[in-house]
């Protein structure tokens, strides 16, 4: 009775291959949930049932809602989980065939940008000419890709891409050297175990009989190939998603496979679900009305259930203008209407936009939110903790252990830290055998022995202690032996700023307790998995609960929705973005979608602004309407529009009525 008949079809169809093409807003989480329920009424084995999502929130809620819905009569529990979560569980089993321990370590963003800052000194390539977090782009998107190391060279465009293919085969070598993986690794080893190893292959696949994909337009070469891996036996696959808001390109994403998914599966059925439960009519006619330029695409006719008032488009001097006039609107609507800060977003193609509105927020004293800011995974007192954890799971990785090798100080300086350095490459030992037996080396410090015997001591102790429900007292106890709390006093006079890094410290330890509670065999190697899945899926991407305007990317807003939304910075060369301009069509297209997507975040209210100048290098330069604009408001007949552009020309102005 909670479902409309596309909903239903899509819930009933239960064997073969099926493509739900679910619009924005059109309620395609309830349908894959009760799709799940429907699956396990039926008489599938709960466990036979696997969900794969993108992100640890949408997964959770997915957990959330099925569980509500099945009740708590079943003991066995679908398999719902993000593609690296479930890679990582496959990898846990099987990566021996590679050669790698079951034990391996996954990097995180810090831990690889130190392995490539290390790996470009090693090829004497300065950073002035190749950054560390410059390639890990660049390789990121050969992964992405499902390029390897020995065939990165041939893909290489330019002398910077030439140098990252040297570099990458550095890097896998020194990951490989640690037992460690990096988050792309994760899906690049599973695709490369099910290419070589045909009973890995096998084995994995014969785990279900069933397969939901959320998100499918977001899959990349490697996340297609395993799905197709794991559902070619059985063949009843169920994808779900919308071509039109497929925006990841840029991080290897192929609005392609979702495409081309009758090619690949030609019995496949079709069901769209065409009703937006979210958006207002006048909204969903303008965003109709934008995706329709794109021509590669399944075409679909969006239908509203409530109306408004038409969107609007306000034209400002200046960026100035354009965020005070907007900080003006949002508290004049608070206090006049009883809205409530968080019904408010504003949304912008990048960060840097960002920065007049908080500014004109502040001004206002009204409480806004910048998604987008740093990670609670990338404080120091975070990464402090979790690198003895990891110590505790693999000793011989040497990134996090020579970050704690004196964090607290225990003696152990950077003289003798390079001393002991140089002994391991010596002697083709790593750093934590060589810490070990620092005993027998000539000319140390006292203090450094001591404190060498005393974190050995330490890190063998806890090791036999890393499983089991008592995850959280043993990690509280590592805690309080090193005398982390003194630390943060030494660090840190100041109170309140010493009580938030501690409130961080302890919300590891609140976290380790959550993981015991879901988990029947809870241990630390598990626990650490998930905490660096959690900070590499966009945890800094989501909004919190509280009482503020959001600012944040188009790109972040991507599954949100708000009763009032801004876009900001309609303008050529922003959005879409003058990088998009000198590349393929493609590109052009993709930044209709992100468009679309901000558009379709909006329940009741939508207002676009533009500048008419805006500063560069401190001087105001004149603008020029987004193409968008025109395509948005039906005004795309104006024959001087693309001449304009062309020419460096101010637009002529068919924009409706505004400022």
């Amino acid at each position: 009775m909670d479902l409309n008949p596309a909903q239903k079809e899509a819930v009933y169809t239960v064997s073969g291959p099926l493509l739900v093409l679910a619009g924005a807003g059109s309620g395609k989480t309830r349908v894959v949930t009760y799709r799940v329920a429907e699956l396990i009424r039926r008489g599938v084995r709960p466990e036979r049932i696997l969900a794969v999502t993108f992100t640890n929130k949408a997964a959770a809620e997915m957990q959330q809602r099925a569980a509500a819905l099945l009740g708590k009569r079943l003991k066995a529990k679908p398999e719902i989980s993000t593609f690296h979560s479930l890679c990582v569980r496959i990898l846990r089993r099987q990566i021996k065939h590679l050669g790698f321990p079951e034990t391996f370590t996954i990097y995180d963003r810090a831990d690889q940008e130190s392995v490539a800052r290390s790996v470009l000194r090693e090829i004497r390539v300065p950073e002035t000419t190749l950054r560390p977090g410059e390639l890990l782009h660049i390789m990121g998107r050969w992964k992405s890709a499902g390029v390897r190391p020995e065939h990165a060279a041939a893909m290489a465009d330019g002398d910077r891409h030439q140098l990252a293919a040297a570099a990458y085969r550095r890097y896998q070598s020194a990951l490989r050297a640690a037992a460690a993986l990096d988050f792309d690794d994760l899906l690049l080893f599973t695709e490369e175990l099910f290419d070589r190893f045909p009973a890995v292959r096998k084995a994995e696949a014969d785990r279900f009989d069933h397969i939901l994909v959320d998100e499918y337009q977001d899959t990349n070469a490697p996340q297609y190939r395993i799905v197709k891996a794991l559902a070619a036996r059985h063949r009843n696959l169920c994808v779900v998603g919308d071509d039109d808001q497929s925006i990841y390109g840029w991080r290897g994403a192929e609005v392609t496979h979702i495409l081309q998914f009758q090619r690949d599966w030609p019995d496949a059925k079709i069901v769209r679900l065409e009703i937006n439960y979210r958006t207002t009519r006048e909204i969903l006619l303008w965003a109709s009305r934008l995706i329709a330029f794109n021509r590669r695409r399944y075409p679909k006719q969006l239908q509203a259930t409530i109306s408004g008032e038409r969107p609007r488009v306000l034209q400002l001097q200046d960026e100035e203008e354009e965020a005070q006039t907007v900080a003006s609107e949002i508290a004049e609507r608070i206090a006049r209407l009883g809205r409530r800060p968080r019904d408010f977003a504003i949304l912008a193609r990048t960060n840097e936009q960002l920065r007049s509105f908080e500014t004109a927020l502040r001004q206002r004293k009204l409480p806004y939110e910048l998604v987008g800011g740093m990670s609670f995974f990338d404080r120091k007192e975070v990464r402090d903790i979790v690198a003895y954890l990891k110590l505790l799971v693999n000793p011989h990785d040497e990134i996090p252990l020579r970050r704690i090798i004196n964090t607290p100080p225990r003696g152990i300086g950077q003289a003798t830290l390079e001393r002991l350095l140089a002994v391991a490459v010596e002697q083709g030992k790593s750093l934590w055998e060589v810490l070990n037996v620092a005993a027998q080396l000539p000319g140390l410090p006292p203090a450094a022995l001591e404190g060498a015997k005393n974190l050995c001591t330490l890190v063998a102790r806890y090791q036999s202690c890393t499983k089991g429900k008592r995850l959280a007292e043993q990690i509280r106890g590592l805690v309080d032996e090193i005398g982390y709390a003194d630390e943060l006093a030494r660090q840190y006079p100041d109170p309140n700023q010493r009580q938030g890094r501690w409130r961080a410290v302890e919300e590891i330890v609140n976290a380790a307790a959550a993981y015991a509670e879901r988990h029947q065999r809870p241990d630390l190697a598990g626990f650490l998995d998930q905490l660096v899945i959690e900070s590499s899926e966009e945890s800094r991407q989501t909004p919190s609960d509280r009482q503020a305007v959001v600012l944040m990317t188009l790109h972040a807003a991507k599954g949100l929705e708000f009763l009032e939304v801004y876009i900001v910075g309609m303008e050529e060369g922003l959005l879409p973005h003058k990088r998009t301009l000198d590349e393929q069509p493609d590109s052009v297209d993709e930044e209709r979608r992100l468009c679309y997507v901000g558009v379709t975040r909006a329940q009741r209210r939508l207002t676009f602004t533009m500048a008419l100048t805006r500063r560069k290098w401190g001087k105001p330069r004149p603008t020029y309407p987004s193409r968008f604009l025109y395509e948005l408001t039906g005004q795309t007949a104006n024959p001087n529009y693309q001449k304009a552009v062309k020419l460096g020309l101010r637009a002529p102005s068919s924009l409706p009525p505004g400022r």
